[in-house]
């Protein structure tokens, strides 16, 4: 009998697919044995018979999945990328992989190129880069380098919980400063945020900084499932009224957009986001490309399975009847009447709060500077 998916303690996915490039292709099989602890048969002399305490103790024990730390050995920090329908041309990822465990990430299927899978593995499996910070300076110290604001968090997030512990994010975040160099930052990662807004609001006096956080609802039930390591959706609010108050401009994604799961919030989470303190907005459509897909399905018949069809309705109605359409300038809108609707609603209730009623802040290149280095001779006055 095939393997049904279950919920893992503190985890998003509920199954572990193998990654698109591996050769070897593995079923897993539920054998009974797992069922059949508690023998029908009396304990052999010496063996203590099993209660349902203990059966539902030892089946608990082994869905908590430990988090597992790697160094990536990367010899450059900054990726460069020209996709037409993003506003960024260089991105930092100081991790690979995210114990945040969001289930519908569409980072997920990097880790296939990792040989490991874009389940489990992604949110328990993590890569870090130990050398991040002198790595980044390096390249800002190149002579043919020009500088243009770099997103941090494009990929996966810099503030997830293993950040408190191995600093990569508050290090890349020391060196830009140094370098008066601008940063945009997504994150989801509220609490760890909180811990380098000093950083942040010293950026921000020179037009170097803004952020954007989050909030994919504010119901804390559903939170816990579709993303259960991250920030609480009030802490996030709270820190977003820190930033603001500290000088930082604020943004908020809603995002993604899940047609039956979350749409209805959409208006609910921009006002208590404009209450906070953000002053501009932005959304995405849930995206399902390569194992996302699979995953999504598996959680949606874990934790919503009579939702499960209208839902995946929805979805392929504004992919134009697959699961995602990658296409530049649709991927993160989708098509059709749902998208239509979607699309209205967030400028409507935008213009009802005032948010993105200015520009977008222009993070400014203007102060960057190369501050001398170990050894370098310190120019003299005339």
């Amino acid at each position: 009998m095939t393997r049904s998916p279950i919920p893992h303690k503190g985890r998003g996915a509920t199954i572990n697919p193998q990654g698109r490039f591996e050769t070897l292709r593995r079923e897993p099989i539920d054998d009974g044995w797992g069922r059949t602890l508690r023998s029908d048969h009396p304990p052999m002399d010496g063996q203590a018979d099993l209660s349902d305490e203990d059966v539902a103790e030892s089946m608990e024990a082994a869905r908590e999945l430990p988090t597992q730390l790697f160094i990536d050995h990367a010899r450059t920090i900054i990726t460069r990328n020209v996709s037409p329908d993003i506003p960024f041309r260089q991105s930092i990822n100081p991790y690979r992989g995210c114990e945040h465990g969001c289930v519908y990430c569409y980072a997920r299927p990097a880790h296939a190129y990792l040989d490991l899978s874009p389940g489990l593995d992604f949110e328990t499996k993590l890569f870090y880069k130990p050398d991040a910070a002198r790595l980044l300076e390096a390249e800002l110290r190149k002579p043919g380098y020009r500088p243009q604001w770099i997103a941090l968090g494009a990929n996966t997030d810099p503030w997830q919980p293993v950040e408190r512990r191995l600093g990569i994010t508050r290090g890349i975040l020391e060196v830009l400063a140094r370098f008066r160099h601008p940063v945009g930052i997504v994150t989801k990662g509220a609490v760890l945020i909180e811990r380098d807004i000093d950083l942040l609001a010293d950026m921000a006096r020179d037009d170097l900084v803004m952020v954007a956080i989050s909030v994919t609802t504010l119901d804390p039930a559903l939170k816990r499932t579709l993303e259960p390591r991250a920030s609480a959706p009030a802490t996030r609010l709270r820190v977003m009224r820190k930033l603001a108050d500290a000088g930082v401009p604020v943004m908020v994604m809603f995002s993604p957009v899940i047609p039956f799961v979350n749409d209805a919030e959409l208006e609910r989470v921009l006002e208590a986001a404009y209450d906070a303190g953000a002053r501009h907005a932005a959304y995405v459509m849930l995206r399902l490309p390569h194992e996302v897909k699979e995953l999504f399905r598996a959680w949606l018949d874990v934790h919503l399975p009579l939702k499960a069809a209208h839902v995946m309705s929805l979805v392929t109605q504004m992919r134009g009847g697959k699961d995602y359409d990658s296409a530049f300038g649709t991927r993160m809108r989708g098509e059709g009447a749902y998208a239509d609707v979607i699309a209205q609603r967030f400028r409507t209730a935008c213009k009802r709060l005032g948010l993105n009623a200015q520009p977008m802040p222009v993070l400014s290149t203007a102060h960057f500077r190369v501050p001398p280095g170990a050894g370098d001779q310190i120019e003299l006055p005339l």
